[in-house]
């Protein structure tokens, strides 16, 4: 199933390139010298290629839970493709992906415990709203860490390692390859999204990657695994929204949180009333080159992979009664 959408997406993207450029969906790429447009969204290729996949593992396996991701997925592509062709208000995405967690409830595809480091949770109550915040959370997390080109994709790429890992000890086999159509899918689409860019994911590139990453969490009992892998990114949107105090698009925000000098390096901006991010953090020591900033983004997604592999270990032993408390 990987191979089918790592083949699906690698091919068809050249050619979608060519139609989007074709049909002037571009957007700016203010990060280079001569601001070149990028064709956007990559959404529907990906949308392609992992749905395929999973449809095919379906009536392979024919577990409801493959169901559950893939109309959940499909609702996340949804609202953002919307945000894609019309700039929607700050409050959209997030109350909008709520929808997306729906299948996952009402097919069954959650557990009722909550999965933590040294314990588990049994909360069959609670567990339902906490679905419904994960979506929009873990969908408007990977849509916010897009600022760069690659990053997104190469983020995805990094913490589905430990996830995947998680979902095989603490989920099932199933999952697992629930997982691998994403992974291998967001491997080729990053061949055309990593720097310098030949098309943009857009928010139904980054909301379906988010999404179905939460919904592969959730099913595979992995959540806790799933947040630590992501800090970097969730970092950046708790200091976004702390700052700014209220949920806005980032193109809304008057005083940008970085700024680019004239030889297009990135410079954190001094405006107190400029927004905190991990990218104005990452440049507080002085300026960066585009492709150094997503270097360090980068490295910082795999020290949280490393800690969520180190959680793993510690849940496994604990689970296996070699530690205890």
């Amino acid at each position: 199933m990987s191979a089918v959408s790592f083949l699906v997406i690698f091919f068809i993207t050249p050619v979608f390139i060519k139609y989007l450029n074709k049909r002037g969906k571009v957007v700016v790429d203010y990060h280079k010298p001569g601001k070149p447009n990028v064709p956007r969204p990559a959404g529907p290729v990906l949308l392609i290629g992992i749905v395929i996949s999973e449809i095919i593992l379906y009536f392979l396996i024919q577990d409801i839970k493959i169901i559950s991701v893939i109309l959940s997925t499909i609702i996340a592509f949804i609202i953002g493709y919307i945000d894609d062709r019309k700039t929607m208000p700050g409050w959209f995405k997030p109350v909008a992906l709520i929808f997306a967690a729906v299948p996952i409830i009402v097919l069954g595809s959650h557990g009722n415990s909550l999965g933590l480091i040294f314990d588990s949770a049994f909360i069959p109550v609670l567990y339902i709203p906490l679905i419904l915040a994960i979506m929009p959370i873990v969908g408007n997390t990977i849509n916010s860490i897009d600022v760069f080109n690659g990053v997104a994709s190469g983020f995805i790429i990094i913490t589905m390692m430990p996830l995947l890992v998680s979902v095989i000890l603490f989920g099932n086999i199933t999952v697992f390859l629930m997982g691998l159509p994403l992974l291998f899918g967001t491997i080729a689409i990053y061949q055309y999204h990593k720097y310098p860019s030949r098309i943009f994911l857009g928010d139904s590139g980054t909301l379906l990657l988010g999404s179905m990453y939460a919904g592969l969490s959730i099913a595979g009992n992995s959540e806790i695994i799933g947040v630590i892998a992501l800090l970097p990114a969730v970092m950046n949107s708790f200091l976004f929204l702390a700052s700014v105090k209220k949920i806005v698009e980032h193109r809304q925000v008057k005083n940008r949180p970085v700024s680019i000098s004239e030889d297009f390096k990135l410079v954190a901006s001094k405006e107190r009333s400029a927004p905190t991010t991990l990218v104005r953090l990452i440049l507080a020591r002085g300026p960066l080159s585009e492709k150094e900033i997503i270097t360090k983004i980068l490295i910082l997604a795999t020290f949280s992979s490393v800690l969520s592999f180190i959680s793993i270990v510690i849940q496994y032993f604990f689970m296996k009664g070699i530690i205890s408390l």
